[in-house]
C-alpha cells in the first residue's frame, strides 16, 4: 500500500492507457521518474528494518548509508567523446592510492570508490569539479533502481543454483536425488556439451539490478536512505541508486 501523499501526487496526473482505462499507479510512477529526473548516488548497504507509513501499513525496507559524493572529473564530448561526471565516495588513506590516482585527485580528496554517471551531464549546466552531492537529492516516493554485487555463495549444485527439482525419491534412489541428470551429447550436439547448459558451478558474486523500488524515508543529517524491499549484497556492499 502506498502512502497517501505518494498516491495523491500521481492520481493528479490523470494518466491512462490507450484504451481509456486508468493506468496502474506503480507504472505511472515509473514512467514519470524515469523520464523526468536524473538522480544518482553511491552508498553502502545497511541492515533491513520495517517502516510504517501514514495509514499504518508496514513496509520492509533496507537502510543505505549514502555519504556525500564529490565530483572529481567532468567529461565532455569534445575532449572525451562523451559527457559524464565522475564522482568519488568513501574515504581512503592517501598513502594507499597509486601515484596516478594521487595526481588525478590532487587537491580534491582521497576516495575509496570512483564511479561515473551520465545522468548529471544531461543538464544545461554540468556539475563542476568539487561539487557535493548528498542524500537530499532523493525524496520519499521516488522510484529507483539499485545495483550491487550479490552475495557470493561458492560452488553450488544445480538444485540451489538453478532450481532443479532433483530425481524421484523412490524406485531405488540412494544418493542421486540432487544429481543434474543427463547433459545431452551424442547426436543432439555432435558429442559435446552445448553452450549455456545449466550445471553446477560458482554461484553469486554477480552484478544485480533491482528495479521499481521506492524511497520511503530520507534523513540528510545521518545520510540514510530507506528503500522499500531488499537490495543485493551483504551489509557494507557498495550500492548504486539511480532515480
Amino acid at each position: 500500500m502506498s502512502s497517501p501523499s505518494f498516491g495523491v501526487y500521481f492520481r493528479k496526473q490523470n494518466w491512462s492507457w490507450t484504451n481509456g482505462t486508468q493506468a496502474p499507479m506503480r507504472q505511472c510512477a515509473r514512467r514519470d521518474f524515469y523520464f523526468m529526473t536524473d538522480k544518482f548516488i553511491l552508498g553502502t548497504k545497511g541492515r533491513m528494518t520495517q517502516v510504517f507509513d501514514e495509514v499504518g501499513a508496514v513496509h520492509a525496507a533496507t537502510a543505505v548509508i549514502a555519504t556525500p559524493m564529490t565530483v572529481t572529473q567532468a567529461k565532455t564530448v569534445e575532449k572525451d567523446g562523451y559527457a559524464a561526471v565522475q564522482v568519488g565516495s568513501g574515504t581512503r588513506k592517501e598513502k594507499n592510492l597509486s601515484a596516478a590516482l594521487r595526481g588525478h585527485l590532487k587537491g580534491i580528496g582521497s576516495f575509496r570508490y570512483l564511479r561515473e554517471s551520465r545522468r548529471f551531464a544531461a543538464g544545461s549546466e554540468p556539475l563542476a569539479v568539487g561539487a557535493k552531492i548528498d542524500a537530499s537529492i532523493f525524496t520519499p516516493g521516488d522510484v529507483v533502481e539499485v545495483s550491487a554485487i550479490s552475495k557470493g555463495k561458492g560452488f553450488q549444485g544445480v538444485v540451489k543454483r538453478h532450481g532443479f527439482h532433483g530425481g524421484p525419491r523412490s524406485h531405488g534412489q540412494k544418493n542421486k536425488e540432487r544429481a543434474p541428470g543427463s547433459i545431452g551429447g551424442g547426436g543432439r550436439a555432435g558429442g559435446r556439451v552445448v553452450k549455456g547448459m545449466r550445471m553446477a558451478g560458482r554461484m553469486g558474486g554477480e552484478r544485480i539490478t533491482v528495479k521499481n523500488l521506492r524511497v520511503l524515508q530520507v534523513d540528510p543529517s545521518t545520510n540514510t536512505i530507506l528503500i522499500s524491499g531488499a537490495v543485493p549484497g551483504r551489509p557494507g556492499t557498495l550500492v548504486e541508486i539511480r532515480g
